[in-house]
């Protein structure tokens, strides 16, 4: 028998939903926020009111292009932390009334582990027409790696997930964000400074980068020498971010990249785990797919990188989550509370 997973999406500025049957993608909607682009940066009571307008049509549209009706459903996974509050409540609170309503289970999803666990999520078409790669096998490495967080997580189960190294300041997205920014390059500034980079030179420029002990990272150092050295050379040539803006986004991109990889590295020999994955909204960006890619084919990794679509914020990974759940008949229940750090 056939189980359907209604997925809800709401942490951020993404209001999304998606049905699985069983492991296999049926639908995934994502409906964004344009409103915050001008602010350059999500506002969190902007991001809860738009979610609030999205929320209904955004779920009707993924059960209509799923081709079932909301009596086919047999739970309703949703994303309960770590996130923005007012935009948790917002998904949480219709989670909870449809499934009432319908007189199914809920199921409460940790947004961190589902996006780890989208590699499990089978696509009835493939991209690109190229077959999907099988799942991991557990145990395996994923760096988890995006706005707000990055985490090295040693994956025994799917729920049995031990963070072996994290971020002691700031994330990597949040520096390819704030690097954009002070280029006066538009938010997010992620995906632009991943197009740019595409036409600089990675070695025209050197910034500063830490020196942290064990698999933490910390990107605090490097954001400062970025906003420094552009501050210094503007002072003698008020168009040099004009002038270099390719090599700068090459440049600090590579930064990045470098940070990330040196602690994957140490990390698979420290576990001696060789299948790595990456997930999360920076694991779209290129320059860092290829460099797993590359570092796969060095040390003998057997490397996972999801799809597009399961990189950013998506209910998919959600209804993924709540699938591992159902099985095991872990459900939620009507007091269920949003939480803004992971637990």
């Amino acid at each position: 028998m056939n189980t359907y997973i209604l997925g809800i999406e709401s942490s951020c500025d993404d209001t999304s939903a998606a049905v699985l049957q069983n492991d296999m993608l049926l639908s995934n909607v994502i409906a964004g926020q344009e409103v915050h682009r001008s602010f350059g940066g999500v506002v969190p009571e902007l991001a809860s009111r738009a979610h609030q307008q999205n929320i209904i049509p955004v779920i009707d549209a993924a059960i209509k292009k799923a081709n079932i009706t909301k009596n086919d459903l047999s739970a309703v996974a949703f994303t309960q932390g770590p996130g923005l509050l007012g935009s948790l409540l917002v998904g949480i609170s219709f989670a909870k009334a449809f499934a009432l309503g319908l007189n199914i289970p809920l199921i409460e999803v940790d947004h961190l582990n589902a996006h780890i666990l989208a590699h499990f999520v089978r696509l009835p078409q493939p991209p690109d027409g190229i077959p999907q790669k099988p799942a991991p096998v557990f145990p395996f490495l994923c760096l988890t790696v995006s706005g707000g967080h990055t985490q090295l997580v040693l994956v025994h189960g799917d729920e049995e997930m031990e963070i072996i190294g994290q971020t002691i300041d700031d994330a990597a997205g949040e520096t390819f964000d704030k690097a954009a920014k002070i280029m006066g390059l538009p938010y997010p500034g992620g995906p632009v400074i991943d197009r740019l980079a595409k036409e600089g030179d990675p070695k025209k420029f050197t910034f500063a980068k830490p020196r942290i002990a064990g698999l933490d990272f910390s990107f605090s150092g490097l954001k400062t020498s970025i906003l420094y050295f552009i501050r210094d050379e503007l002072k003698k040539d008020e168009a040099f971010i004009e002038k270099n803006k390719t090599d700068l986004c090459a440049s600090i991109q590579a930064s990045i990249i470098d940070i990330l990889l040196k602690k994957v590295v140490s990390a698979a020999k420290a576990t001696g785990i060789r299948q790595v994955a990456v997930a999360g909204g920076v694991s779209a960006n290129s320059a860092l797919r290829k460099a797993l890619l590359d570092a796969g084919e060095k040390h003998g990794w057997d490397v996972f990188i999801p799809p597009f679509q399961f990189t950013t914020d998506n209910a998919a990974m959600i209804a993924m989550a709540g699938y591992f759940k159902f099985n095991k008949g872990e459900f939620g229940s009507q007091n269920a509370t949003p939480y803004a750090r992971k637990k």
